[in-house]
């Protein structure tokens, strides 16, 4: 202390100074990303007032494929932490709390655990809160106020839950009220209205971002279908069962077994490293044509199989190829590969096979 600057009027001891209090340091937030433009403005939007911000997107076959994820954050400057969420999607399929949507798609759950494992990541790595780029009304179903509130409440995040985008619209949150983030300086976006993003996207440099949409594969109806088939015959027990849905054309044949047909090349190959014990590798030889795979293959169906392959490959009319038949292999684990010339037949006569 500088004596010379001390009042000579007599005063009571002092107690010991306290350091002075450095600057405050960032707050920390985790968002989470999905690649689309509300997300990345809901990270912008908390950058803009000196948020350190980083965003976590959870992958499993049942969602777009994350490059585009990755390519969204990386135009940001933004780390982006990639987490496998099978095993998550997997027990809720078995029993959604909630219950599913239009097919069997658990969104209300699923968002809830989603927020869940990135607030247990959050708070095991020193970040201060959550964040979504959810916009209140921008969904009919889940981005209404009472579905909103279902999720934080199911995810434990609670007042660590923060929607920047609607963050004026709701109750304020922990980092909100602790002075981590300015109130004032968040948004207040409603409904289904895209100018306003459309605006912000500009205004932050945000140049390339995919059209709204779901980006999960539990929203459609042909993959739902597929799946629950897979649920009531062979289980959700093997990934690569669960992965192969999203591949090629599939059938279920009359004596239960799942075939699986290639409709280009990088399915065929897909097909081809899918194969276990149990199953039976089918293509056909010396003409294009798809590589199948008939999973668990039983016996009895092994013949319609060998029919769907020469059915959809390119046999007929090709030089050199036979118009009566056509030759399919089949390999199997355990022994050597045969070869079975078999009459393709009109492709309609498989329809009802067809999942």
């Amino acid at each position: 202390m500088n004596h010379d600057s001390v009042s000579s009027v007599p005063s009571a001891p002092a107690a010991s100074a306290s350091p002075a209090p450095g600057p405050r340091r960032p707050a920390r937030a985790l968002c989470l990303c999905s690649g689309g433009l509300d997300s990345l403005l809901a990270i912008c939007v908390l950058r803009e007032q000196g948020v350190d911000a980083e965003a976590v997107s959870f992958t499993s076959p049942f969602f777009a494929d994350p490059s585009g994820v990755s390519r969204s954050c990386a135009a940001l400057g933004v780390k982006l932490h990639l987490v496998d969420f099978t095993a998550d999607i997997l027990a809720l399929l078995q029993n959604p709390p909630s219950g599913f949507g239009s097919c069997l798609n658990p969104c209300i759950d699923c968002h809830a655990r989603m927020i869940a494992r990135a607030w247990e990541f959050a708070r095991e790595n020193g970040f201060d809160f959550v964040a979504t780029g959810e916009v209140l009304g921008q969904r009919p179903m889940s981005q209404q106020r009472g579905p909103m509130n279902r999720v934080r409440n199911l995810s434990g995040a609670g007042a660590h839950l923060l929607r920047p985008l609607s963050a004026k619209l709701m109750e304020p949150t922990e980092p909100e009220r602790s002075g981590l983030v300015d109130r004032e300086r968040l948004l207040d976006l409603q409904g289904r209205n895209r100018k306003p993003q459309m605006a912000l996207a500009k205004k932050y440099g945000i140049r390339e971002y995919p059209a709204p949409a779901g980006g999960c594969k539990l929203t459609e109806p042909n993959f739902c279908r597929r799946l629950k088939s897979l649920m009531e015959h062979e289980g959700l027990g093997e990934a690569r069962l669960f992965a192969l849905l999203a591949h090629g054309r599939h059938f279920r044949l009359a004596g239960g077994t799942l075939l699986v047909l290639g409709r280009d090349r990088a399915d065929n190959e897909f097909i081809r490293t899918s194969m276990r014990g149990g199953d039976v590798l089918l293509r056909p030889v010396g003409v294009p044509g798809p590589t199948a795979l008939a999973v668990r293959a039983a016996e009895s169906d092994l013949e319609c199989a060998r029919a769907v392959v020469a059915s959809y490959s390119d046999g007929r009319g090709l030089p050199g190829a036979s118009a009566e038949s056509v030759a399919v292999r089949e390999l199997h684990a355990a022994s050597r590969p045969s070869d079975f010339p078999t009459v393709p037949r009109l492709r309609d006569e498989f329809k009802s096979f067809m999942l």
